[in-house]
């Protein structure tokens, strides 16, 4: 039966591991002078070899015959770990066994010694997948395991895990490995296999595989089943990518806002069975890329993927700003999250393909910059005179122009007759004195003050409060515009138009501005006091005799009372 070349090609040692020198060497060294663990914690993503070293530990600790700290694979216990004939060596799925009778099981074997072993190995694969009670009934024995137990527990998503086990393990954290050493290792796989792989092929390949060499290999196996030559073209057609020329060629398009262009290309790529999820996916890399290669020209030559040549980034990114990319990044992003459920995937990339040419069609802020940008470019469009139109003096509709459709050119509305001002409306005649006082009872509108002289204290306040509206909060300059202040002594007195606004502004951060702002302007210490009533009544609580010289001045009327 054929095997897989990812089983196949498994590390079997510690030297075999690719990328993980700073997990292996100390491993190594831990397993040759026996200053063991009782708990590890492999994190790391998909295809890094966290569960491989967790075999190659297992086998180490327990080899007849190591060599420095590796195991020998040709001794009985090496040999039955590898074909899983010892159940010394357990390993399981936390994914299908997670519950908490699971872990009680696993539990109750773990304290018996081992039967032809010298240590009892549990390897837990995604671990992150218990429930809490399988947690905290796997925490028990992690607190105080017996001497023959050793657990190797692995996972891709770390913050699922209690700290509580992460406190009794050691960690090791598996990083991605970089193309070169993935590409490496499939020339080693396909030179013993006899395939004839093109090293560019392999390199597209590693890049492929975003840092998991079983992702590579799996491809590798892929490309090569239907034997020949492996070559870049023929990674492109099994897989349905595009290529770095295409999509180059797609971008440029894209950054000319060449709408018919991009299209008719996209149409060319799908015609030709080339994904496009696949594709707007190359094009979200690539637009990093420019991204990169636009904000940090020198340093960020080493964040670039690789696809593609300096001088063919730095073609496309002349003129470029970095906020289209961005723009560009986040659309084409959140345009392949939601290809799986879209009906109709087609559509929805040549919709994003048009919103790239064109920002304005997004239909949010974005648009709006755009449009901004734009007119910030070109400038606004020079207004187009309007031809005069005969004035009309009567109301007689004219006649159209020739061969002008009656809605291209409607009548103008006729003015309208001058009519004699109503006498409601007419302006009371000027009376030779003041006007009689009102009738009691009768509803006499509030008489607004004038504005002060500029050299009166209300010159001073309306030079101090265009200062308090540069520091207060707007609930507040809106209370002030009601306000009214004068300065009487030391006392600035600010009048306010009702009891709620005097409440509001007594006490609040705004009456300590105006009282500093007030200070600072006059060069003295000011008090602020705030009292209810226009400009030119006596604040609440005045005497009864200013109370009553009011009352005089005011005609005999006040409120509701008469004078007789």
């Amino acid at each position: 039966m054929y095997q897989a070349l990812y089983r196949k090609w498994r590390p079997r040692a510690f030297a075999d591991v690719v990328g993980q020198e700073h997990i292996t060497g100390t491993l190594r060294r831990q397993a040759a002078e026996g200053r063991l663990s009782h708990a590890y914690l492999f994190t790391g993503t998909r295809g890094t070899g966290k569960t491989t070293c967790a075999k190659i530990l297992a086998k180490a600790v327990n080899c007849h015959h190591p060599v420095d700290g590796d195991p020998c694979n040709r001794c009985p216990a090496c040999l039955g770990i590898d074909n899983g004939s010892l159940l010394d060596v357990l390993e399981l799925d936390a994914a299908s066994n997670n519950g908490v009778d699971h872990v009680r099981a696993l539990r109750d074997e773990a304290i018996y010694a081992p039967a032809g072993l010298t240590y009892r190995v549990y390897i837990i694969d995604e671990v992150h997948m218990l429930s809490t009670a399988a947690f905290n009934a796997l925490l028990k024995i992690l607190e105080e395991p017996p001497a023959h137990l050793i657990f190797i527990l692995a996972t891709t998503e770390l913050h699922k895990v209690p700290a509580t086990i992460l406190s009794r393990c050691q960690r090791f954290a598996f990083k991605r490995i970089q193309p070169a050493d993935i590409a490496g290792r499939l020339a080693y796989v396909a030179g013993e296999e006899g395939m004839d792989l093109r090293p560019e092929a392999a390199e597209l390949l590693a890049r492929l595989a975003d840092g998991a060499l079983r992702d590579a290999l799996s491809l590798l196996d892929q490309c090569g089943a239907a034997g020949g030559t492996v070559d870049s073209q023929r990674v492109l057609d099994v897989l349905g990518l595009t290529g770095s020329l295409r999509t180059a060629e797609l971008m440029d398009r894209i950054l000319r806002r060449d709408v018919p262009g991009a299209l008719t290309l996209l149409d060319e790529l799908y015609s030709g069975g080339k994904d496009v999820g696949a594709l707007l996916g190359e094009l979200s890399a690539l637009a990093r890329d420019l991204l990169i290669r636009v904000t940090a020209p020198q340093g960020g030559a080493a964040l670039l993927s690789g696809s593609y040549e300096l001088a063919a980034l730095d073609r496309l990114a002349r003129g470029t700003s970095p906020a289209r990319l961005i723009h560009m990044t986040g659309q084409l992003q959140a345009a392949a999250a939601a290809l799986p459920l879209s009906v109709n995937r087609r559509t929805d990339a040549e919709l994003c393909l048009m919103k790239l040419c064109d920002e304005s069609l997004c239909g949010d802020v974005t648009a709006l910059a755009a449009r901004i940008a734009r007119l910030e470019e070109g400038g606004l469009p020079a207004a187009v005179p309007a031809e005069p139109r005969p004035v009309q003096s009567s109301g007689a509709k004219p006649a159209p122009a020739p061969d002008a459709p009656p809605w291209e050119d409607p009548a103008p509305i006729p003015a309208p007759a001058k009519e004699e001002t109503p006498p409601w409306e007419a302006p009371p005649p000027p009376g030779d004195g003041d006007a009689p006082p009102p009738e009691p009872g009768s509803i006499e509108a509030p008489e607004r003050p004038a504005k002060p002289a500029p050299g009166s204290s209300g010159g001073l306040w309306e030079t101090l409060i265009e200062r308090f509206k540069d520091h207060v909060s707007p609930m507040y300059q809106y209370m002030l515009d009601d306000a009214h202040g004068a300065l009487e002594g030391d006392v600035l007195v600010v009048r306010c138009g009702d009891e709620l606004t005097r409440e509001s502004l007594e006490g609040s951060e705004a009456a300590q501005e105006i009282q500093r702002l007030t200070a600072e302007h006059l060069g003295r210490s000011v008090r602020v006091q705030f009292v209810v009533g226009a400009a030119g009544e006596s604040p609440a609580g005045a005497s009864a005799p200013d109370k009553l010289e009011e009352l005089i001045r005011r005609g005999g009327k006040y409120d509701n009372f008469v004078v007789k």
